[in-house]
């Protein structure tokens, strides 16, 4: 299965546990990919110590998962993005979405 992440929180709990359902479905075989969007290209801003969301984050990518960060959202807050994240447009998450077997968001 193709499973598409849009990840627009950003609440560290739930940008944590989006990347751990992440690692999940690739551990079980899945592709996915994430899409960060609005709130949600801060990811790696969000550690907390009772969730450390940049940890998570970097074990997905490891497991093979694909990050991607909102371009403009980027600029709008002065980010650039991470070795983790590229940079993209609403032309590839338009692009993930239609190529995605399941999509949520959170």
């Amino acid at each position: 299965m193709k499973l598409g992440i849009v990840i627009y929180s950003g609440d560290a709990e739930t940008v944590w546990n989006a990347f751990r359902l992440g690692s999940l479905a690739l551990s079980n075989g899945d592709s996915v990919s994430v899409f960060l969007l609005a709130k949600g290209v801060e990811a790696e801003s969000l550690d907390t110590d009772a969730y450390p969301v940049s940890t998570k984050l970097a074990e997905f990518v490891a497991a093979g998962g694909r990050v991607m960060s909102c371009g403009t959202c980027l600029v709008a807050r002065s980010l650039e993005a991470s070795e983790y994240c590229q940079t993209a447009t609403m032309g590839s998450l338009y692009e993930m979405i239609k190529d995605s077997d399941r999509l949520i968001s959170l």
